[in-house]
């Protein structure tokens, strides 16, 4: 039998040639007016196009600068001045060895270069184009830069040898705070070293050694303060160190044994030396990095024109000047898309999508619906006044204290958004008293004090049933629980869950809970692919018992909740019911190779 046509692909079939019509006249105005204003010259000027709309990468590039165009400047910059470093010194990194760099880095940790290139993107959200760009091609270019200083010494590297592999002095160790203290524990295990491990546990004020009797790592040379080196070598098992200041605290040490110096295979040794120069070179060359930057910022001249109101003016269409040199805002602009495009164009698209349901359903939005929204979200996150008012200008420091969003984005992007979806919804929220009953008796009501065991098969969660019909105590099936539950909490409280309270979105629980007596067992409830076996403990007494008391605060809280709801759904159906292309999307998908960073001079 056929699958019949939805309406939304009759809808396409039917309409499909129109709106290709519609599509490809909205491209062409789009373009006779951009290009007019020598906005784009090639095709790639549209980013996306959201119901025959288009939204180009002037739009996208603009709204990028205004949310990341200062914190992608500043990166600019500092790579501007290494480029200037290594162009006044002749030095160059080639497209290869950017590319060389990232396959020896994927390889270090045992990773195919697609693989180190996917791990990046999914874990640190680094494309592999601004892997190269910002992190590779600086770290060598610096490596060139400070070269002269990054060699490693033969003294050096025996050190960290010795370090890694020499001997070293088992100890546990008593920290605490006041000398008088230090002084007292002292006396007890000079006296009696086997006290130590005690006192360590009662005494001692680092938390991680005193919790294993004061026992720490190994001390070895050349590996962290000299102080306690020498303290710790000095020391014969089971011996008390003197007191040791370190910072403000005071340390006392007992040695527990000497470990002897570990000798590697001959065939490791090549690994070894290389894995140990690289340590030591990066940690170097970190060091000089860090010097050099401070001494090209010192000596060079750098504008900040992009945020500067009256520099904007004064040299237009330039974000910095270093040194004489430009870096022009469409520089900016390119490079902010390249890090933020995609998660800003999503933000753009939406926008799109709630103004033209907005427009058609013929509703707009004012200041005072804009503020409206912001007094409701401080009260709800709990900035209040006094009065009972919301403290608008405590809510909106909270927002913007951490210096990435603006008052203005903020508005753009949370504020609009919101109050839009809210206005689609208004028409379609609806509070029964059944809906306000229901929320009674989930916020007050009682609720069941239950054991859970949580099983992931059908077979086994017969087997537990069984034994805890057999020996139906509420301790056996606390160990039923703890042995068998596959739930975290359950399985480490012997079935002790938070309490079950009725209108929850688990219906099927719910039921079973609210149906036994103190001291029953549920039968196998399956819900989500689980299987569970409750045991009831008894009732909870209802917080309040008369719901005029709370009526007010209740249909407030219950239209906010049914309206959010309301407000994801239309979000969803806006999304299921329009056409949308990103190009974005799509043209970052094909480009996934590293390449080699290219920073415009101007």
């Amino acid at each position: 039998m056929p699958v019949q046509p939805t309406f939304k692909q009759r809808w396409l079939s039917s309409t499909l040639p129109i709106l290709s019509f519609v599509i490809a006249v909205a491209f062409a105005n789009v373009w006779a007016s951009t290009a007019a204003h020598g906005e784009v010259n090639q095709p790639s000027s549209i980013v996306a196009v959201v119901n025959a709309d288009p939204i180009t990468r002037a739009t996208l590039t603009d709204a990028t600068i205004e949310r990341y165009g200062a914190e992608v400047l500043d990166n600019m910059i500092n790579r501007h001045l290494i480029l200037q470093e290594c162009t006044k010194r002749g030095i160059s990194v080639t497209k290869e060895e950017v590319s060389a760099e990232i396959q020896r880095l994927a390889s270090k940790f045992g990773l195919s270069l697609d693989s180190y290139l996917q791990l990046l993107q999914e874990e640190r959200n680094i494309s592999p184009n601004q892997y190269s760009r910002e992190v590779i091609w600086p770290m060598l270019a610096l490596r060139r830069l400070v070269a002269d200083k990054v060699e490693v010494t033969n003294e050096e590297f025996n050190r960290a040898f010795m370090a890694q592999y020499g001997e070293a002095v088992k100890c546990r160790l008593i920290m605490v705070g006041q000398r008088a203290i230090s002084e007292d524990i002292h006396r007890q295990v000079t006296a009696d070293p086997k006290k130590f491990a005690h006192l360590a546990k009662e005494k001692s004020e680092d938390e991680t050694s005193a919790s294993v009797g004061g026992l720490i790592p190994p001390i070895r040379h050349y590996s962290g303060d000299s102080r306690l080196e020498e303290a710790a070598f000095a020391l014969q098992n089971q011996e008390i160190s003197p007191i040791l200041p370190l910072g403000d605290q005071w340390i006392l040490l007992q040695a527990v044994r000497r470990i002897p110096a570990h000798n590697p295979a001959p065939q490791a040794i090549p690994v070894i030396k290389q894995q140990i120069n690289d340590r030591i070179r990066d940690e170097k060359m970190r060091v000089a990095a860090g010097e050099l930057f401070e001494r090209l910022q010192k000596e060079s001249r750098v504008v900040k024109v992009l945020g500067d109101d009256a520099l904007m003016q004064q040299h237009p269409g330039t974000a910095a000047i270093i040194n004489g040199e430009q870096i022009t805002l469409a520089t900016v602009g390119e490079e902010c898309v390249k890090r933020h495009g995609q998660e800003v164009l999503e933000g753009e698209i939406n926008r799109k999508l709630l103004s033209q349901a907005l427009r058609q359903a013929g509703q707009t939005i004012t200041k005072t619906d804009l503020q409206a929204e912001i007094e409701n979200a401080a009260v709800s996150y709990g900035f209040v006044r006094n009065d009972g008012e919301a403290d608008l200008e405590a809510w909106m420091t909270s927002v913007t204290e951490d210096g990435k969003v603006s008052e203005e984005i903020y508005m753009t992007d949370n504020v609009w958004p919101s109050v839009a979806l809210r206005k689609l919804v208004a028409h379609e929220v609806e509070l029964t008293e059944k809906d306000i009953q229901h929320g009674f008796e989930a916020a007050y009501g009682p609720r069941a004090e239950v054991l859970a065991i949580v099983l992931s098969d059908q077979r086994t969660a017969q087997k537990v049933w069984e034994m805890a019909r057999d020996n139906p105590t509420e301790q056996f099936f606390g160990d039923l629980a703890e042995q068998y539950s596959v739930e975290p909490v359950s399985s480490s409280n012997r079935g002790k869950v938070p309490p079950i309270r009725k209108h929850s979105g688990q219906p099927a629980i719910e039921r079973e809970a609210f149906s036994l007596k103190p001291g029953e067992r549920s039968g196998i409830v399956a819900t989500g692919g689980k299987y569970i076996i409750l045991w009831c403990q008894g009732f909870t007494e209802p917080i309040v018992s008369d719901p005029a008391v709370v009526r007010e605060e209740l249909i407030r809280d219950l239209r906010e909740t049914k309206t959010n709801r309301a407000m994801l759904a239309k979000f969803e159906q806006l999304n299921d019911q329009s056409e949308i292309e990103n190009f974005l999307a799509s043209a970052e998908e094909k480009n996934r190779v590293a390449t080699r960073p290219t920073i415009e001079r101007n």
